[in-house]
């Protein structure tokens, strides 16, 4: 998540300490953090920090703490503690499937209807598993087409290139109310030195996806390759549904294989695509393409399939830092006061209002669309510790802890504190976007007590590295504290 234009704050410095957490310079700072700072020159004024043990009613360590700053992916933390606190560990969202069309033996003499309601973790092998009930119903032929009900949720927004100009990247898929797999496509690449060509297969397969392969096999040393790809709509109607991809450029022999994720499908046609590739595998047919539109109001309820536990949905989301899981969350919680179709400002002011009910002062907070994929989401530290100190005394606070990624071991943390004493002993969501950098979570800390930190910088290049540095040295000296 990069391309943030830095935001200059006109806010004053203002810089709290309580002792006597170990050594601090005179500022107040930790020796090992002003070091950073003062090596690259970042202004304290660009940098709030709070660090409050969960079982003290003031912050060890407080710096600019009321400033509104860009929090980055740490924003996710608000949107998935929020959704727990609201539905609880076990909630779930459905998908329905209901029939337009009388069934006569193994034939389904109409439309087949996919209603989704936003469920934000419907990978393939869930949806594998969905299409197999319907098949276990006793339909083995659809004479008509396939519609898409994505109607839940109305998503003003209409080119994922707006953020950063990279429309195929999946960290930029819009939300949709009937989603499957992220419309995430794998393009794998083979050189076949045997034909001379270049053999292309996707993960997963799509039905309704043609592939048009230009790329030459070339002799050279494996140093990259030159793949380059366009995406060609088929202008040949709904019935058929067939989007074209062209790929072009060249690709060493002795690269062996290549393989890039691009979502270029819209989720309606990559829900069609996926479910007749499917479909044919559990031995159905399809005769005719498919429509998106509103579920007939006199359609027949088939089935309905449950979306994984809120627990488990959270638990990629925040680990991984998954944009589209946040955005359709947001969508989500603004379902649960608000008429259909939900829009995405309903779900921040439904947000914002449940949090103030909780008592948390939500004062020029922005959660934007609720990822952190933004560049007007602001939030200041004092709102982050209490949100994080609230989810932990919270009946939910294992579930909660649990999507968080653990330093050393998994997630986007995996790759810090590898070793030494802190591997293992932080649970933290990580948050970069070009010239922010941002951290927010837990420390477990070698004398017993469990802190809560939370760290923005929004400074120039603060992505490329400075911020993660200034963290870990923050991070490190709370761990050690006596």
């Amino acid at each position: 998540m990069k391309f943030l234009r830095a935001t200059a704050l006109a806010v004053a410095c203002v810089l709290l300490t309580v002792p006597p957490l170990a050594s601090a310079a005179a500022s107040g700072l930790p020796d090992a953090v002003q070091k950073v700072m003062t090596r690259h020159k970042i202004p304290a004024s660009a940098v709030s920090i709070e660090v409050q043990a969960v079982d003290e009613s003031t912050p060890r360590l407080a710096l600019n703490v009321d400033t509104l700053r860009n929090p980055a992916s740490t924003a996710k933390v608000v949107t998935t503690w929020t959704a727990l606190d609201m539905f609880g560990p076990t909630y779930t969202l459905p998908t329905r499937i209901f029939t337009n069309g009388q069934i006569a033996g193994d034939t389904l003499k109409g439309d087949l209807i996919i209603k989704g309601y936003g469920d934000p973790f419907l990978v393939i092998e869930d949806f594998w598993a969905l299409v197999g009930q319907i098949r276990r119903s006793g339909i083995r032929h659809i004479d008509g087409d396939i519609i898409i009900d994505d109607s839940e949720f109305m998503v003003e927004e209409d080119d994922p290139a707006a953020f950063d100009g990279k429309g195929d990247a999946l960290y930029n898929v819009l939300p949709n109310a009937m989603m499957v797999n992220f419309k995430s496509i794998d393009f794998v690449f083979d050189a076949n030195p045997a034909t001379g060509k270049v053999d292309i297969s996707t993960v997963p397969e799509l039905a309704n996806l043609d592939i048009v392969n230009h790329i030459k096999l070339t002799n050279g040393p494996c140093k990259g390759n030159s793949l380059t790809a366009a995406l060609h709509p088929v202008a040949s109607g709904a019935a058929m549904g067939t989007e074209q991809i062209e790929f072009g450029g060249q690709m060493p022999a002795r690269c062996d294989r290549f393989q890039t994720s691009r979502a270029i499908m819209t989720p309606p046609a990559y829900t069609y695509g996926a479910f007749k590739a499917l479909w044919q595998q559990w031995g159905g047919t399809v005769k005719g393409g498919f429509r998106v539109e509103a579920k007939p109001p006199k359609a027949r309820a088939l089935l309905t399939w449950q979306s994984r536990p809120l627990a488990e949905i959270i638990r990629p989301l925040n680990k991984w830092s998954n944009n589209l899981m946040a955005r359709m969350l947001l969508f989500s919680i603004g379902a649960k006061d608000n008429a259909r179709p939900v829009t995405r400002a309903q779900g921040e002011a439904t947000l914002l209002k449940h949090l103030q009910s909780r008592g948390l002062d939500v004062t020029g907070i922005v959660l934007d669309n609720g990822s952190g994929l933004s560049r007007t989401t602001r939030v200041s530290s004092r709102f982050m510790t209490a949100l994080l100190r609230q989810a932990w005394h919270s009946p939910h606070m294992p579930e909660f802890m649990a999507s968080l990624s653990i330093a050393g071991v998994d997630g986007t943390m995996r790759r810090r504190f590898r070793t030494g004493a802190e591997r293992g002993r932080m649970h933290l969501k990580t948050g970069s976007l070009q010239n922010v950098s941002a951290v927010a979570g837990y420390v477990h800390a070698q004398n017993g007590k469990t802190y809560v930190v939370n760290v923005m910088v929004n400074y120039t290049n603060a992505n490329y590295g400075i911020g993660t540095e200034l963290q870990n040295a923050l991070l490190s000296w709370v761990y050690k504290q006596p």
